[in-house]
């Protein structure tokens, strides 16, 4: 089994467009009673793998994410789960907490009241992680939040995408084409979700698409919590207006790349 994931290790670095980075060494986990996020804010970076992003289509956003969160004094804490260990791809091996998690759940205290996730599969481990992100603000005091997507950085297969959808053809012409002559299957066929975007491409329908792949906030977040989704470079959309005169909000904000983070105020309320 060893051998075999080496190969298919080998296989994927050598298809790639991109250079695959050099496997980290073997590391210890973090403890969950050990993982104390201090600060405002935290990068959370779920399965940067290329078992499940074979292109690397996301390496260059996960490492810039990583860079901004380290220049930036911001702790960073990687997700991982046991699949493949030799295939994740990010330059940086020393995050503040390397934590084992399976499917991207988030088995440790977020007291931060800003979250910047990367890497995940948008559909699957990043969904999980995201859920389980709002569970547990939901658990704390009210204050306003903010989950930041970094776009460049997420991997995704489309699933949200529907058959009537204006765009769905584009989207499965383009998969077809970056796909082109690799083994089928759910490994393969992934775009980073700023790709996705960029096959959608109107505004409004790109707004449209937002708002469907939320976690579902409704269930989770109280009713008197304002809910509100930004993609950078547009109008804040209010998803609900909460109760109250000034009541506390939580912010889905959108951006393309963790590049932009140092002109723009990625978590204004």
């Amino acid at each position: 089994m060893a051998a075999l994931r080496l190969l298919f290790a080998l296989a994927l670095a050598a298809a790639s467009g991109a250079a695959a980075a050099s496997a980290c060494p073997p590391h210890a986990f973090t403890a969950l009673s050990d993982v104390r996020l201090s600060g405002d804010t935290v990068l959370i970076v779920t399965h940067a793998t290329a078992f499940h992003d074979a292109r690397y289509a996301t390496k260059h956003g996960v490492d810039a994410a990583v860079r901004f969160a380290k220049a930036h004094r911001i702790p960073v804490v990687y997700l991982q789960d046991d699949e493949s260990p030799e295939l994740y791809f990010a330059d940086d091996c020393r995050p503040d907490y390397w934590v084992r998690s399976r499917d991207g759940e988030v088995a440790f205290d977020i007291p931060a009241t800003q979250v910047l996730v990367a890497g995940g599969h948008l559909e699957l481990c990043l969904s999980k992680t995201l859920h389980d992100v709002l569970e547990r603000w939901a658990a704390q005091p009210p204050r306003n939040r903010a989950l930041v997507y970094l776009m460049d950085a997420i991997y995704s297969n489309g699933r949200f995408v529907e058959q009537d959808d204006p765009y769905y053809a584009d989207l499965q012409r383009f998969m077809g084409i970056v796909t082109y002559g690799r083994p089928g299957g759910e490994t393969w066929p992934k775009l980073s979700l700023l790709e996705t975007m960029g096959v959608i491409g109107r505004l409004q329908r790109e707004q449209e698409y937002l708002r469907r792949i939320l976690p579902h906030w409704e269930r989770t977040m109280p009713e008197n919590v304002r809910v509100k989704v930004h993609l950078n470079g547009t109008k804040k959309e209010v998803l609900r207006a909460g109760t109250g005169a000034r009541p506390p909000t939580l912010l889905f904000q959108f951006m393309d790349s963790a590049e932009q983070l140092e002109q723009s105020p990625f978590a204004a309320h």
